[in-house]
């Protein structure tokens, strides 16, 4: 399997990289977003660091910006993904999620 990358945004600002790899999942902030005053951790459990998070799973964080139920059976079923491709579904579903934190993969980040 071949890595997939998609850009994390807060309020508009990229704030780092959410990358599947093989093994799982990787998230680290933007260097230069670290360094800016109006910087803010886009989650209580991933808070301001140069170090990468690592986790074998999907971050409950960015699972939680994901549609439930009903809904997410929609949405799979209308984008063709399982609905357990939970990195997928943030991939086609995360540029407008509730809230501060926008998901654009990397294919998309120039469009």
């Amino acid at each position: 399997m071949q890595s997939k990358k998609a850009f994390v945004y807060y309020d508009g600002e990229k704030a780092g990289v959410l990358q599947k790899t093989p093994i799982g999942y990787v998230f680290e902030y933007d260097q230069e977003y670290l360094t800016s005053a109006e910087a803010c951790p886009i989650s209580l459990t991933m808070p301001l660091n140069k170090k990468r998070f690592e986790s074998p799973q999907l971050f409950p964080f960015f699972e939680g910006l994901l549609p439930e139920g009903w809904f997410l059976n929609i949405a799979s079923h209308t984008l063709k993904i399982d609905s357990a491709d939970k990195f997928e579904l943030l991939l086609h579903l995360g540029k407008d999620t509730i809230g501060a934190i926008s998901i654009i993969p990397q294919e998309d980040e120039n469009i």
